[in-house]
């Protein structure tokens, strides 16, 4: 049977898409299959002999892995692909920070190389999922890796949220908004509003309130099986809307309830080396790690 494998790329970035020109054709030298998602049709990879345009349901038939090039919005395109079919991710940082990315641009060959020769483990990633609902009636089901966001709409107004966490009240706010995160996503997000560092192989599930007004607005970390419960206030004068990692938005209005917890389906991801976490963030963040002996 061949092998197969999924390139994904930023749809709109020339440079993304002559890499994965190039990720292609030794792919292809390999006697790999490549595939290929809608988004990228119109580039030069669908000249390329033998690659497939896969529709998105059926993308992933048949592939080992999904090969990643581009920032961690394109890695989080690729994770969405990946979603509910067990197929792997490594990334290629084509962009600034790039958390999600296993591999930087000047290591690409030997990237592939180890992807030819099966080189890599695979982890999993605890992802979340997320539903509102009001009077009985589902606004939106979706999921997320890095996480659910729920900020208000308009800049001039504040939200009111009452926070649960298994079905007990635990606080209200006059806020931003709420970011419910994964220990993968506490580098992004939830990072920037002041949440704690988790490392990816903690299973667990934070809370972090954007610009709450209380005492009590800690960023939380609570249990992997918890479910969080956020209740927009039915007087609230601003509405809100819902992101899953920045890329899936749903307006929210007051009275809606939104509930969070973890997703049966992780996410998973191919890794090419065994340094530790701590080397990455020292690495992405540029720490200065003076004193160590």
């Amino acid at each position: 049977m061949s092998r197969r494998i999924l390139l994904v790329a930023h749809p709109a970035r020339p440079e993304a898409h002559f890499t994965a020109l190039g990720v292609a054709r030794r792919l292809q030298q390999a006697n790999i299959e490549i595939a290929i998602d809608r988004d990228l049709a119109h580039t030069d990879l669908a000249d390329l002999p033998g690659v497939i345009i896969a529709e998105e349901h059926e993308a992933l038939r048949g592939c080992e892995l999904i090969v990643v090039l581009g920032g961690d919005g394109t890695i989080l395109r690729g994770a969405e692909l990946a979603r509910g079919t067990g197929v792997p991710i490594v990334g290629v940082n084509l962009g600034h920070v790039g958390f999600l990315a296993e591999a930087e641009r000047e290591a690409l060959d030997s990237t592939v190389e180890r992807i030819v020769a099966r080189d890599y483990v695979v982890e999993e990633r605890l992802a979340v999922e997320v539903v509102a609902t009001k009077d009985g009636t589902e606004l939106m089901r979706s999921w997320a890796l890095n996480e659910v966001s729920i900020e208000k709409a308009a800049r001039e107004r504040m939200l009111e949220l009452a926070l649960g966490i298994d079905g007990r009240p635990l606080s209200s706010w006059g806020c931003d908004g709420l970011i419910v995160a994964t220990p993968t996503g506490s580098t992004a997000y939830a990072f920037s509003a002041g949440g704690p560092i988790v490392w990816p192989h903690v299973q667990a599930i934070l809370v972090v309130p954007i610009s709450a007004h209380a005492l009590f607005a800690r960023p939380m970390v609570i249990g992997p099986d918890s479910t969080v419960m956020v209740q927009i206030d039915p007087q609230t004068e601003g509405s809100a809307v819902a992101w899953c990692d920045g890329q899936r938005a749903v307006d929210l209005p007051p009275g809606t309830r939104i509930e969070v917890r973890r997703s049966p389906e992780p996410v998973r991801f191919a890794r090419l080396t065994r340094a530790p976490f701590t080397d990455r963030l020292v690495a992405k963040f540029d720490l200065n790690t003076r004193g160590w002996r």
